[in-house]
């Protein structure tokens, strides 16, 4: 692979990335001033300033992750790798729609379910494929099932 390819890989994979990241953020938008304000949290509910640098991190290793595998032997070899980091990062921005777009606490909660099993389960691919990669996704993993967590706990609450 020419170091051109590889860098255009590179910025791929981290343009996909802040896509989805802006995407989920302007969903979120729509209720974290309004809606989401009156709901009653746990206690370990993180302040509202907290997320935006989390995500951007973990969107940034995310992409990193899947450019290394991508590396191992572009789309052809690499092709359930990429159809599962493809299908989390679809849920990723699933939850945002249906947590704060739909305002489904309830829905939210079992799409997040998915999201966590199609992160380990990617991770996992990664990890097989390269090393690094799959351990880029523990910081992911842990942060979503702290979210799982969290949304549980608010729809307890709710």
């Amino acid at each position: 692979m020419s170091r051109r390819v590889d860098i255009f890989g590179l910025v791929f994979f981290l343009a996909v990335g802040a896509g989805v990241l802006a995407a989920g953020g302007s969903l979120t938008a729509t209720s974290v001033g309004t809606w989401y304000q009156g709901l009653v949290k746990p206690a370990f509910n993180p302040p509202d300033r907290v997320f935006a640098p989390v995500w951007t991190v973990l969107f940034v290793l995310m992409s990193i992750a899947a450019w290394r595998v991508w590396r191992q032997g572009g789309w052809s070899a690499c092709r359930p790798e990429m159809a599962l980091y493809f299908l989390q990062l679809a849920l990723n921005l699933g939850w945002s729609a249906i947590f704060f777009g739909a305002r489904r606490i309830d829905w939210a909660l079992v799409e997040i379910v998915a999201l966590f099993i199609a992160i380990l389960w990617t991770g996992s691919a990664f990890h097989a494929r390269d090393r690094l990669s799959g351990w880029l996704f523990v910081p992911y993993a842990a942060w979503v099932a702290f979210a799982l967590l969290l949304n549980a706990s608010i729809w307890l609450l709710n």
